[in-house]
């Protein structure tokens, strides 16, 4: 195994140096590209006070662009051979260069190297989030539009509140995704900010262009204090999978929402068998597994959430423990995300039984619309109250598509403001 840090003198234990590299390996296969483009725009810098001439910075830089397209391409294995992705980096351009490949590490620190690695990922896979979400959100407000006026009981406490529409339950979700994409959008400018440069904390004795390399990589702005660059670890992860729980609480609801309605009881909306499953012992079931699986997801990013946060008992400066931020963190990312692409998929393939949704409204449900229009006619709001639920038995002849109709407040039934929600989607990430 390559380890950076050993002398000429070092003996390791296989279990003690299998203890501390853990499953970094595994995880730095989702950074390595990162590591490398960060690597690129660091021996670039390095020029800049003369730590590499032009011509050794090229030859790094193209020997990382090998690097980088081998590893694309299947033609380099990141496996147990290295301790780290940045290990990695350095045997490859060691073996390519000699001597020269291990002047790449001037100026920073594998403290530094990862952080920038990290935000680099972080940018990336919120960018993936935002689209995911916006597409949710999109295909939300199509069966919105469709189903704009189509009546289905509305609940609190799973018991029958008033009529409702399928329209609104679809929007109810749609405006969801576009605050989660909103949201998303505000922590990637928040983790947008660049560490490299800060090496282990306290800086180093080169003048380093470190707003240039920013600048290569795409930052919008440095993070000078190196002693805050190192306490920011896990700060940064802990807003990226606060971002993924918002999203995956709204997909929660939504799934209970469908398997609810998905069993025979209610029966008011039907799977494609490519979202279901069969029993492996009973020929009559067909199980939806993907939306119960959906309705899990949350757990696991808000599990992986907590073991960040537990790690983050520290005084500053680096220290090793925040090594066990990078699995769970990574994991639930990557976990958000194929949560989320699978959500348009769901939603394009439920079916509603709009009869069986229709013929569900009790009459009861009626109440409270026959209260406010008593209010409307000058009676004060509980006299309304009292009177109305002394004449339950007297609603009956009223339908869904009265109370619906009536339902005018903004974004109720009668008015569900498509048309803005449309335009707030329109807006949300777009790059001007």
């Amino acid at each position: 195994m390559t380890l950076l840090w050993a002398k000429s003198n070092t003996q390791v234990d296989d279990r003690v140096q299998n203890f501390l590299a853990g499953e970094d390996v595994h995880w730095d296969r989702l950074l390595l590209p990162f590591d490398i483009r960060a690597s690129i725009a660091h021996a670039r810098g390095l020029t800049r006070p003369g730590v590499l001439t032009n011509e050794q910075a090229n030859a790094i830089i193209t020997a990382l662009d090998e690097l980088a397209s081998a590893y694309e391409h299947g033609g380099f294995v990141l496996d147990s051979r290295y301790e780290d992705g940045h290990s990695a980096i350095e045997g490859f351009l060691t073996e390519r260069l000699g001597d020269l490949g291990k002047r790449v590490h001037a100026g920073r620190s594998r403290n530094d190297q990862v952080q920038v690695a990290l935000r680099l990922y972080m940018r990336d896979r919120l960018d993936k989030l935002v689209n995911h979400l916006r597409e949710a959100a999109a295909v939300f407000l199509v069966r919105a539009h469709e189903h704009e006026r189509t009546p289905m009981p509305g609940y609190t406490h799973l018991q029958q509140a008033v009529p409702s529409t399928a329209g609104l339950w679809f929007a109810a979700f749609a405006e969801a995704m576009i605050d989660d994409a909103e949201l998303t959008t505000s922590t990637r400018a928040w983790v947008d900010t660049c560490p490299l440069g800060t090496a282990a904390g306290y800086g180093v004795p080169i003048e380093l262009d470190r707003e240039g390399v920013a600048e290569e990589l795409g930052f919008s702005r440095l993070q000078q204090n190196p002693m805050y660059a190192q306490n920011s670890r896990g700060k940064h992860e802990l807003a990226v999978l606060s971002v993924c729980t918002q999203a995956l609480l709204d997909v929660r609801r939504f799934a209970w929402d469908v398997s609810l309605f998905h069993t025979a009881e209610f029966a008011f909306v039907t799977l494609p068998d490519a979202l279901t499953t069969g029993s492996s012992i009973m020929p009559n079931k067909r199980n939806p597994d993907v939306v119960e699986l959906l309705r899990a997801a949350c757990g696991r990013v808000l599990g992986a959430h907590t073991e960040v946060a537990s790690v983050l008992s520290l005084p500053s400066g680096y220290h090793r423990d925040l090594q066990a931020t990078k699995g769970p963190f990574l994991q639930a990312v990557e976990h958000t995300l194929g949560a989320l692409a699978i959500v348009p998929t769901l939603l394009r393939g439920l079916s509603l039984r709009a009869d069986r949704m229709r013929n569900a409204i009790e009459p009861e449900t009626y109440a409270t619309d026959r209260a406010i229009e008593l209010v409307a006619s000058g009676t004060p709001f509980r006299d309304a109250y009292q009177q109305v639920a002394e004449q339950l038995d007297q609603l009956g002849s009223r339908t869904p598509e009265d109370s619906i109709n009536a339902r005018v407040s903004a974004g109720s039934c009668g008015d569900l403001r498509l048309l803005e929600l449309e335009q707030r989607l329109s807006a949300v990430g777009r790059k001007d």
